[in-house]
């Protein structure tokens, strides 16, 4: 490419970056985040999710978009439901959020609870029932080597052939429940390595796909929530993740149905699932593995976030600080 040419696709990505509101974004998981933990170890889950919900929608009432809440709150529910809007007026967005994926983690004072949020365009996000779903998800490195419907140790052997390294090398991360008994039984009997997980399929999804974490593989069974917040990240990263319902019950077929998924064995893409340009931000509430959990100092607070946006083409660590009074006495502190 020509000097002339690499100095206009400059102008043109620093018109693109003016323009788009994806750094505005991390506000909205940075208050959430601020305000869910304060709950931390408190042993009332119920208690931080509505602060970390009230701090969201505090947050997206003063933003310049016009925002529907594809994925959020409850639809009877007074806090982001499902179906409202929010926002001061402007750019049309789906919004699908999590403001605290992990309240139990949060409750018993736990690691790996974020505040999370994707944003595309009006009409792209799918409108999912809300239930199970089982999904396997991997980083860039390993996109095109996996099949949900294979055996776990064949898509082990794919992974591990993608990353040049032998089967006992990889780490699968699954949530430690009981109705992943005989999934943990063939990732062991498959060679890889297994880290157990107690709640925060999200995050680990996206560790999977951040070199330097050591993390390869999820898989396992969890909502539709969090697929979709999944997928919204995983495209930013450049992995893959396919998801697949697991209705437990006649109702959810029916269900399933009733938002036009004839065809219960489906199986998803990120082209399914986040299918245009998306933003991602998500800000840590209780230390993890990939974001450091809100800190609370004297009269300011420091919060760790991750900011992702296909649009931009870039993906952002942002370290915060809030401060809670005009008067400091305080010093801003280098990490």
């Amino acid at each position: 490419m020509s000097e002339a040419a690499t100095a206009q696709q400059l102008r043109q990505d620093a018109d693109t970056r003016r323009q788009c509101l994806c750094e505005t974004f991390a506000r909205v998981t940075e208050r959430s985040a601020l305000a869910g933990a304060r709950w931390l170890g408190r042993a009332d889950q119920d208690a931080a999710e509505e602060a970390a919900f009230s701090g969201a929608r505090l947050a997206l009432e003063r933003m310049p978009i016009s925002g529907h809440i594809v994925i959020g709150g409850a639809e009877d529910s007074d806090q982001l439901p499902v179906g409202s809007t929010v926002g001061a007026g402007g750019e049309e967005y789906d919004l699908a959020l999590d403001p605290l994926e992990g309240r139990a983690v949060v409750a018993r004072g736990g690691t790996n609870a974020i505040s999370m949020i994707a944003a595309s365009p009006r009409g792209s996000m799918p409108s999912l029932p809300d239930m199970y779903m089982r999904k396997m998800a991997v980083g860039p490195v390993a996109r095109g080597a996996i099949e949900l419907g294979r055996p776990v140790a064949d898509n082990v052997r794919a992974i591990a052939d993608s990353f040049g390294r032998m089967v006992n090398d990889i780490t699968a991360i699954v949530l430690d429940r009981a109705r992943h008994h005989d999934l943990i039984e063939e990732i062991r009997a498959s060679g890889a390595r297994i880290k157990l997980i107690q709640d925060g399929d999200v995050t680990a999804s996206i560790s999977a796909a951040v070199r330097g974490t050591n993390d390869h593989l999820v898989i396992g069974i969890g909502g539709t929530r969090q697929a979709v917040l999944s997928a919204a990240a995983l495209r930013c990263l450049g992995g893959e993740l396919q998801a697949q319902l697991w209705p437990t019950r006649r109702a959810e077929i029916e269900e399933a149905h009733a938002h036009g998924i004839d065809d219960v064995d489906r199986v998803f893409t990120i082209d399914d699932l986040a299918p245009q340009e998306v933003i991602v931000a998500a800000t840590g509430v209780s230390n993890g593995d990939l974001l450091t959990g809100v800190r609370f100092l004297a009269d300011s607070a420091r919060t760790h976030s991750l900011v992702m946006c296909t649009r931009c083409n870039w993906v952002r660590f942002v370290d915060g600080i809030h401060f809670f009074a005009r008067d400091r006495r305080e010093e801003v502190r280098l990490l």
